[in-house]
């Protein structure tokens, strides 16, 4: 082979070598154009709404839009398997049942309560031994201990209602009975279930129940059950329409429930003379615990349980309980923790008892509305 027979084959080798290069650029840039074009395609198509199906009727439907509205439509042959109740997706245009929405396990729901799995126990909790038997009987024993009550042939309420003035310990009673079960607390504001639109509270009180049956064993603690469960009235307005729509989803929800399930209904309230009577019948929240301002006894537990982390000089506790006997649990707390405050103002470790008058005083004064509203921040 001469020289100029290797340099050509040389050349041609580089442009063989050149040319699949080449195909292989040119191939990667046509995927790239055509999954370009599938994305503009894709961002060009009119988005599907979700809807939710009422009746059935043959391979046509009633179907619920959001904003309330209901319509006839027909449903595509690829989804004959659905049913009434079911989230479906629907052309915008006119109104047919493209696909079935299957929802995860993310409830919307969480957003309104909380969730949580308690730590308090009921030896964080003082003066209040009598209630504290009272809503073991009502709650832990028969999530513990349910074939006790089928043998003796009775069925424990579905649920309690806790009512007393604010800052007594309603609240910790519910977690501890939850923590001592090892039950899922999921805590709701009753004025939360009041929606702006018609059907929407009453749906989001379904959607809490299922979540609470996903999560159980659970209670379901409802606070200020008063601003959805206060008795009826005959004026029409929509707002109080719809609260009385929510009021009557609750009742069907707690009806729904088994005495022996593992599913708990705890209501809270400050006001329970405005509640309806149906929420309060046998066979719904028919066990009333009362939860009052601690006595003389109750207050010195309580004091202690506050303080037993604290370092303190000797000095008469009795003789102090004794002006702390009107205030709250949630108003002694806030005594030993604004005690505290003054020793750490001075840079001192121990706190005395002129610190312990100073707190008292203090929380009097925020009670009567002259001081910072420490209720808030302790109650």
């Amino acid at each position: 082979m001469d020289g100029n027979t290797g340099k050509e084959l040389a050349n041609m080798m580089f442009s063989y070598s050149n040319m699949n290069e080449l195909e292989d650029e040119n191939k990667l840039l046509k995927e790239t154009v055509s999954q370009l074009r599938n994305e503009l395609d894709r961002f060009k198509t009119p988005p599907l709404m979700l809807c939710e199906v009422r009746e059935i009727l043959e391979k046509n439907a009633i179907i619920k839009v959001p904003n309330g509205n209901q319509f006839f439509v027909c449903i595509s042959d690829s989804c004959l398997d659905i049913r009434p109740g079911d989230s479906v997706l629907v052309d915008q245009k006119n109104l047919n049942i493209i696909k079935k929405y299957f929802k995860t396990k993310s409830f919307n729901v969480e957003q309104f309560v909380i969730i949580e799995k308690p730590d308090v126990s009921f030896a964080e909790i003082g003066g209040l031994k009598k209630q504290i038997n009272e809503i073991k009987e009502v709650v832990e024993l028969p999530l513990k201990k349910p074939e006790l009550f089928r043998r003796v042939g009775i069925t424990p309420p579905r649920g309690l209602l806790l009512y007393g003035p604010p800052g007594t310990g309603k609240t910790l009673l519910a977690k501890a009975v939850a923590n001592s079960t090892d039950s899922t607390f999921i805590e709701v504001v009753g004025s939360e279930l009041v929606q702006k639109f018609i059907g929407e509270g009453a749906k989001l009180v379904k959607e809490i129940f299922e979540l609470a049956k996903e999560k159980s064993p659970s209670i379901v603690f409802i606070d200020e059950l008063d601003a959805l469960a206060a008795k009826r009235i005959d004026i029409g307005t929509s707002g109080e329409r719809e609260v009385q729509r929510t009021f009557m989803q609750l009742l069907a929800e707690i009806d729904g429930f088994a005495p022996l399930g593992d599913v708990k209904i705890i209501g809270c309230t400050n006001r329970r003379d405005i509640l309806d009577p149906a929420i309060l019948r046998p066979g719904r929240l028919d066990r009333l615990i009362e939860v009052p301002l601690p006595d003389k006894d109750g207050t010195k537990e309580i004091f202690k349980i506050h303080t037993k982390m604290m370092s303190m000089d000797k000095f008469n506790v009795d003789k102090m309980i004794l002006e702390m006997q009107s205030f709250s649990g949630a108003e002694i707390r806030a005594v030993c923790t604004e005690a505290g405050y003054f020793a750490i103002r001075e840079n001192r470790f121990k706190v005395t008892e002129k610190d312990f008058y100073g707190a008292i005083t203090k929380v009097r004064e925020a009670e009567s509305g002259d001081g910072e509203d420490y209720l808030n921040i302790f109650g």
